[in-house]
């Protein structure tokens, strides 16, 4: 005799002599007890039937939420640690639609080698339980910097179309941890490598073969650099680059007619100055481990009022430039920018109608012009009294026609 069976699968019963089976349909947690911990139950908040209970969305956002913690940076002590910040990062993924929500994943698991789009997240309060901290800086201090706590110590990166009177989504602003980057400041390099109070770049002695120095001509009381304004005019650029090895200059001037220009040293890093690119010389070994510091190199970019640089490598960078220095003072400012941070390197208001000077120990300097040293500092406190004994370093000419 047939007997009837239950169970969540499904129940038999006896129907004219056959076995007859009812599906009882199971229970589907929904994703945002996988977002949150949960375990499903009646504690979702999801209509019977909706969209965000389908098993392939579940998997799928479940499965881009655990790809973002295990790219969380690793912190001091529990109370900064990611475990803390995890209510209101989760409160903030749940916001984010699936497609912002893989771009962040991208953003994050490439380390911000490529230049990836905005994650737009509504604007509002994302606090979460206990922090009030905005999404930008939320996601900047899980996946970057845990010791950054508000929105003023980070700046939007030229490319980010959320940066201030671009974005014109007003209800939505951008949180990419990639789009931005630290502030440097003079205070913020340990001493004594902040400022040097002479940091010559032009030694007076012989140069050597092949050494290819900019030319300069005396006219009413100012030094100009001639070699660089006229053709930069006619060619409708805001600067050009010429990269350095010692006292070499490796290869032709690089005109930049963009608003931002990346330099670095291999491909594939990026489109912009490639440093790999040019001519090989007969390279020291000096030169050859500063080379190899380079990496993602450095992002310049023009910006009202000035100009910026950004530091994409694993290395800091060392800056001068005639407006990083104080007024009145007798030398030139050496600023080093750490990895992830930016720098105003150079102020239009600043320099005015400044004419060329002249510094112990060197030639006529350009007013106009910035000096970057990769991975190695120059000036009194370092063994490299010129930017000249720097194994590569950049040089950016300006056109003095903004």
């Amino acid at each position: 005799m047939w007997g009837t069976g239950s169970g969540k699968a499904g129940q038999s019963s006896l129907v004219g002599g056959r076995r007859r089976m009812q599906q009882v349909p199971t229970r589907t947690p929904c994703s945002h007890n996988a977002l949150t911990g949960g375990d499903g139950g009646d504690a979702c908040p999801c209509p019977a039937g909706g969209p965000h209970c389908r098993p392939m969305f579940r998997s799928r956002r479940a499965g881009l939420v655990r790809r973002l913690w295990q790219q969380c940076c690793a912190t001091a002590g529990p109370e900064d640690g990611p475990s803390t910040l995890k209510p209101a990062a989760h409160a903030l993924f749940k916001k984010l639609k699936d497609e912002e929500l893989e771009l962040l994943v991208l953003a994050v698991e490439s380390r911000g080698a490529w230049e990836s789009s905005c994650v737009w997240a509504p604007r509002g309060d994302a606090r979460g339980a206990k922090q009030g901290l905005p999404p930008q800086v939320l996601l900047c201090r899980l996946f970057r910097w845990p010791d950054v706590h508000q929105p003023h110590e980070l700046k939007h990166l030229c490319y980010c179309a959320g940066r201030q009177g671009v974005c014109g989504d007003l209800a939505a602003l951008c949180c990419n941890p990639h789009h931005f980057s630290r502030l440097a400041v003079p205070e913020t390099p340990p001493p004594p490598y902040s400022k040097a109070s002479c940091g010559p770049s032009w030694p007076d002695e012989p140069q050597h073969p092949g050494t290819q120095l900019p030319e300069f001509s005396y006219k009413g009381g100012d030094w100009r650099d001639t070699s660089l304004s006229q053709s930069t005019i006619k060619d409708g650029c805001w600067c050009k680059l010429a990269y350095w090895e010692h006292r070499t200059r490796v290869g032709r001037l690089y005109a930049v007619h963009e608003a931002s220009v990346n330099v670095f040293c291999e491909l594939p890093w990026g489109s912009g100055f490639c440093l790999a690119q040019l001519p090989a010389a007969h390279r020291s070994r000096a030169v050859r481990r500063a080379r190899g510091k380079i990496g993602r190199g450095l992002l310049l970019s023009r910006e009202p009022g000035g100009i910026w640089a950004y530091n994409r490598s694993k290395h800091p960078i060392f800056v001068s430039s005639p407006t990083l220095s104080p007024p009145g003072a007798r030398g030139l400012t050496v600023l080093k920018v750490l990895p992830g941070y930016s720098a105003k390197v150079f102020d239009y208001e600043q320099v005015g109608g400044k004419g060329g000077w002249r510094l112990p120990g060197e030639g006529p300097s350009d007013p106009h012009s910035i000096r970057i040293s990769f991975a190695k500092g120059w000036g009194p406190c370092y063994s490299r009294q010129f930017i000249t004994s720097c194994p590569c370093w950049l040089e950016v000419l300006l056109n003095q026609l903004r």
